[in-house]
């Protein structure tokens, strides 16, 4: 009887795992637009989670990560462009009054100035750098869970979705267009414009892999660039990576991919230096929020105990 307790979930987790998978692909479905891989994904959260206990906890702490991938690919429901007006002229205008670089032909942004002068060198590093983005913080999360660090691992899921959540809500309150947009179309708004490699090509060109050519070419939204929230998910790595029982080559490696993307997301001209800053300040934001405010709340504490115990069991 113990036995069967710890591999068969209650009928209510049954029902409500059911239940979620049916509305995010109803939803996706009738709204965004269903594709094989949704399929794929629900088939296989459903056997792990149906499989074992043990698997099925690992489902369980894994929720934060696909409220954010669901929540991403919503936002192709209402774009934000039909919100509120895009920003296109004035945060290029503010990246040039602030950081602009004095050259012989003008003033230049950052990212114009990357656009003239790069090297093969840095269009590898930049392309390495880049695809760390989101697999690295969540090695990392998986790492902190396998390491038997539960509570730390849990902090780090949920200030990661936090952040996101806050980033996506600013998409919309003050949507935004990146530097290649601006190159590529000037200051009018063209509603629809497809997703972008920009810099990123070279790296493509390079390896002859085209891979972020797949990845922008399912853009959930152009016009999303403040905050970069590129910028954000590595610094909430490298935060939990100080606070929790890591090696030091762990805590070294976040820190110089958080840097590298700090840099790539400027070089490549898919972020001001402008969308960087406030993506580190949308990562402080979202860590004090949660680690200063929601934890000293008893009701979200007693919660989050309750969710540790149950991925720890």
């Amino acid at each position: 009887m113990m036995l069967k307790r710890h591999t068969a979930p209650t009928r209510r987790e049954s029902v409500l795992m059911v239940v979620c998978l049916i509305v995010w692909l109803s939803v996706t479905a009738a709204f965004v637009g269903f594709r094989t891989e949704h399929i794929y994904l629900a088939l296989l959260l459903a056997a792990l989670f149906f499989a074992s206990g043990m698997t099925r906890r690992l489902v369980v702490a894994l929720i934060p990560f696909a409220v954010f991938g669901i929540s991403y690919d919503w936002m192709n429901i209402v774009p934000n462009y039909h919100v509120n007006p895009v920003d296109i002229r004035g945060l290029y205008e503010s990246e040039l009054s602030l950081f602009g670089i004095v050259t012989e032909g003008g003033i230049l942004t950052p990212n114009e100035f990357f656009a003239i002068h790069h090297s093969a060198i840095a269009d590898a590093m930049a392309g390495f750098f880049y695809l760390c983005w989101v697999p690295v913080p969540i090695a990392f999360g998986l790492w902190l869970y396998y390491d038997g660090q539960r509570r730390e691992y849990l902090h780090f899921a949920l200030v990661f979705l936090l952040v996101n959540l806050l980033g996506f809500t600013f998409y919309y309150i003050h949507p935004a267009a990146p530097p290649w947009y601006v190159a590529s179309h000037g200051f009018e708004m063209i509603e629809g414009t497809p997703g972008e490699v920009a810099g990123l090509g070279r790296f493509d060109e390079m390896t002859g892999l085209g891979i972020f050519h797949a990845l922008y070419a399912r853009n959930a939204n152009v016009f999303a660039a403040l905050p970069s929230l590129h910028s954000a998910y590595m610094l909430v790595a490298f935060i939990y990576a100080l606070r929790a029982r890591c090696p030091m080559w762990m805590r070294i490696a976040c820190a110089v991919i958080c840097l590298g993307i700090w840099f790539t997301a400027v070089y490549s001209s898919h972020h001001y230096i402008i969308d960087v800053l406030s993506g580190i300040g949308c990562t402080l934001l979202g860590y004090a929020l949660f680690e200063y405010v929601l934890m000293r709340i008893p009701a979200f504490a007693r919660f989050i105990n309750r969710y540790t115990n149950y991925i720890s069991a």
